[in-house]
């Protein structure tokens, strides 16, 4: 069997598409809730339903169940540069406990900052995240 090679006519040349939008958090409409860390500071979140949640920067979160009112099931920091990658773990935990929703502090800019606000929303949320898990699927002891 012999083989032929076509040779195609060159096509005028397309610009590359424009880049895929990530959906970060200024292109959703969005909620937000204030919550008060142990301090009395009161830290404003954004709040996203778990599944439309957009890739998040290095932000503080709160993974939250909503039925009649919110309980705070775990919170975290995220502390990659790829905002997919922390989307994935706030997702990941957020299913394995229940949540619903996430709730987003992205004011915390430095390291520091992020640190402190974490710390604080634990403190004092302590009672209600004892009961929480050490890894997802490991009781805590």
């Amino acid at each position: 069997m012999a083989a032929h090679i076509v040779p195609l006519a060159r096509s005028p040349r397309v610009p590359a598409p424009e880049p895929v939008q990530l959906g970060l958090h200024q292109e959703l409409p969005a909620r937000f809730h204030s919550w008060c860390g142990a301090s009395g500071r009161r830290y404003p979140h954004t709040v996203y339903s778990l599944i439309e949640c957009p890739p998040l920067p290095r932000a503080v979160y709160q993974l939250v169940r909503r039925s009649h009112r919110c309980e705070v099931l775990h919170i975290g920091s995220g502390e990659s540069d790829a905002l997919t990658l922390n989307l994935a773990k706030v997702r990941q935990r957020g299913a394995a406990l229940g949540a619903n929703e996430v709730h987003v502090h992205f004011l915390a800019r430095t390291p520091e900052e992020r640190r402190l606000a974490l710390f604080d929303l634990r403190a004092a949320q302590f009672g209600t995240l004892a009961a929480e898990p050490d890894r997802v699927g490991s009781p805590h002891r």
